[in-house]
């Protein structure tokens, strides 16, 4: 099988290895796209040398040029969130399949251009949620698919990002809502997933407030870090922020970033506490499920510590699972925090009404993401090298749409000030049909 990927920054590296390196044998990557010539050439750098020229690269204007010169069948998408559309509809008529990392994309419009697309094509959408794959979760659903705690009757989920993975996103391009939705679209994409596939239901109604309360100018002011300048790379403070990113101290994002601005501009160390940041950092969402199934989820972007919580009320008794992570995120690797020693803490709990509270073995796996990713890999470039997968864990463009539709919903509620929204009636006025 034949692979091309555009967008070359720090979240196609997992795909072009996978597809270079531990599946080799059953796929072979012909091309790699991006608007920065500089994160090209580092990525082509990086394929190992199996004789000819390499791989062949493009530029982000000749992607349809690659696609015809190249003949891939599949189109891996990891471009910027606002920008997936243009590519899985481009590369969707051109007759090829398409795998896109979360969100599929960020709001209504580009939905409805994708889900028309694939529909009139009949190619194949897929999109990539680790979080189904990671052991753990997946024991949640071996748990819940089993009737133990009978009906589902109310989640609480709740999930926290530190100072260094939260933070992270205010720096970048996800800052702007209108290039990544907020962090209830790009982050909450994988949460509201989960919800859907634990519950096997989706959401009919949503309302939701939202505010940013951290990461501020004056925020910056109480933290005594007036002056500030718009990056860390040249900021008059840097050296007592400890919210700098130093990107001459990293030599992958030295690489991958500033090695590559003089190309496209972009600034990943932007500051965190600027005045143009438009997506919030506290977020708080109550949903009301197809099934019957309620959900009351926050996500707070500045907690002391990252991971989660999440508690299933059933007729028959409670599941509780809590993950403390305790490393931060960067160009799609782990780093240590803060000193922490790397490792994870997961604890699943189950109280049965009328029984003591009984600690489960939690199911665990190797590699990243909770062991999530070298599952997930195995299914999109080796699946008949894999089990059957008895918990539907592969995403389509159906399952993309309705994982992002909480959060963009959310999005209307905030801006109306708590209105709760109507999922369906939302899809209707926007003429949309899954």
């Amino acid at each position: 099988m034949k692979y091309a990927i555009v967008g070359t920054g720090g979240r196609h590296q997992m795909f072009r290895d996978a597809v270079t390196q531990t599946h080799a044998e059953t796929a072979e990557l012909v091309g790699l796209c991006d608007v920065n010539q500089s994160r090209l050439a580092l990525s082509a750098g990086k394929v190992p040398a199996k004789g000819g020229n390499g791989v062949a690269t493009y530029l982000a204007e000749d992607f349809d040029a690659m696609l015809d010169e190249q003949k891939p069948d599949t189109v891996i998408v990891t471009v910027p969130d606002y920008l997936h559309d243009e590519y899985i509809v481009r590369a969707l008529r051109a007759g090829k399949n398409v795998m896109t990392e979360k969100p599929m994309t960020i709001d209504l419009a580009r939905l409805k251009r994708i889900i028309d697309v694939q529909r009139e094509t009949g190619k194949k959408v897929t999109v990539t949620f680790n979080y189904r794959y990671s052991p753990a979760r997946t024991q949640l659903k071996e748990i819940l698919m089993s009737g133990t705690i009978g009906e589902i009757t109310a989640v609480d989920f709740r999930w926290y990002l530190d100072r260094v993975h939260g933070a992270d996103y205010f720096r970048r391009w996800h800052r702007y809502k209108d290039k990544s939705g907020g962090l209830l679209v790009h982050k909450s994409t994988h949460h509201f997933d989960l919800l859907n596939w634990w519950v096997g239901s989706t959401p009919k109604t949503v309302s939701a407030t939202g505010k940013l309360d951290f990461y501020t100018p004056e925020m910056a002011v109480k933290l005594g870090l007036e002056g500030h300048g718009e990056r860390c790379h040249t900021c008059p403070v840097a050296d007592r922020c400890a919210f700098r990113m130093d990107l001459e101290a990293d030599e992958p994002l030295k690489q991958l970033y500033l090695d590559a601005e003089n190309d496209d501009g972009y600034w990943r160390d932007k500051c965190v506490f600027a005045d143009d940041i438009t997506i919030e950092d506290t977020m708080q969402v109550q949903a009301q499920y197809a099934s019957g199934t309620s959900l009351n989820y926050t996500l707070v972007a500045y907690s002391p510590w990252e991971g989660l919580e999440v508690k299933f009320h059933g007729t028959k008794g409670e599941l509780t699972h809590k993950h403390i992570e305790v490393h931060g995120v960067f160009a799609g690797g782990h780093r240590e925090r803060c000193g922490a020693e790397d490792v994870e803490a997961m604890s699943t709990e189950l109280h049965l009404a009328g029984e003591l509270p009984k600690k489960l073995d939690v199911w665990t796996g190797k590699g990243s993401h909770g062991g999530a990713d070298p599952i997930m890999l195995g299914y999109l470039f080796d699946p008949n090298g894999m089990p059957e997968d008895k918990y539907g864990r592969a995403s389509d463009q159906v399952a993309g749409a309705w994982s992002i539709l909480t959060g963009i919903a959310a999005n209307r509620s905030i801006a109306a000030k708590g209105a709760r929204i109507e999922v369906d009636q939302m899809l209707k006025e926007a003429g949309i049909v899954l």
